[in-house]
Parts: C-alpha cells; structure tokens; sequence
C-alpha cells in the first residue's frame, strides 16, 4: 500500500551528453530542460517502485515544472521527490532540482500505477490496427 511520504533522491553530473545543445532543445552547452525532466520522472518512479504489487509499474501522466537557473556542463545535479498524493492508481509529486549553487527547478509530477503487461499489450495493439 502506498503512502504519501514516500521520498527520494536522484543525482547526475550536467555533461555535454544531457547538454540543450545535445538534446535538441537549445543551442547551448547547459543542463538541458529535458535531461532535468528526465532527472525528475526517474527520481519519482524509482521512489515508488518497491512499493509496488508484482507485475505493475508506474507511467508519467502530466508534469507541471518551472527551469528557473540555468547550470553548467561539469557540475552535479540532483532532484528531491516527495509523494504528496495517491487518489486510487495516480500518484502526485512534488518534485525539486538543484545544482551546486542551489535551485534550479520545481513543480509537480503525476505517475499512474499500471499493470505492466496489459500496457504494453495495449500499446502495440495499435501497429496491427
């Protein structure tokens, strides 16, 4: 049973890899918006997933978050998740990104709780129709 409260913790270092200019979503060597949001979906997943019944897993349903610091390729990044709210399979995060030198984004992230099979069924049903 899953329980508001549930916290994690996930960091990386801001490589030319996860860079804007890398990704596609800007010209620039930084720690691009994407490669955050990536940052914090996995940060909420992985807080849940011992958590949860054999066979199931977890899917991003909305994200609602501000990039407000830019952050430089060499230096670490890291992302704070709380589960805040858990209204029957979704799940509502408040998430936090950081650097260094301090906040570099926040906002909230919703998951819903899947049975992994029948997803993944439902979701290749649509190359044979």
């Amino acid at each position: 049973m899953l329980e508001t409260g549930i916290r994690n913790r996930k960091e990386e270092m801001a490589v030319k890899e996860n860079s804007a200019a890398a990704v596609g979503s800007g010209l620039l060597e930084v720690y691009a918006t994407p490669s955050m949001i990536a940052m914090m979906e996995g940060c909420c997943h992985e807080s849940v997933a011992p958590y949860l019944e054999e066979g199931c897993g977890t899917v991003g349903i909305s994200l609602n978050v501000r990039h407000v610091a830019a952050t430089p390729v060499g230096m670490r990044v890291f992302c704070e998740s709380e589960l805040v709210n858990v209204n029957g399979r979704v799940l509502t995060f408040e998430v936090k990104a950081y650097d260094e030198k301090g906040l570099i984004g926040e906002g909230t992230h919703e998951r819903c709780i899947i049975f992994n099979e029948k997803f993944i069924r439902k979701t290749y049903d649509k190359l044979s129709k």
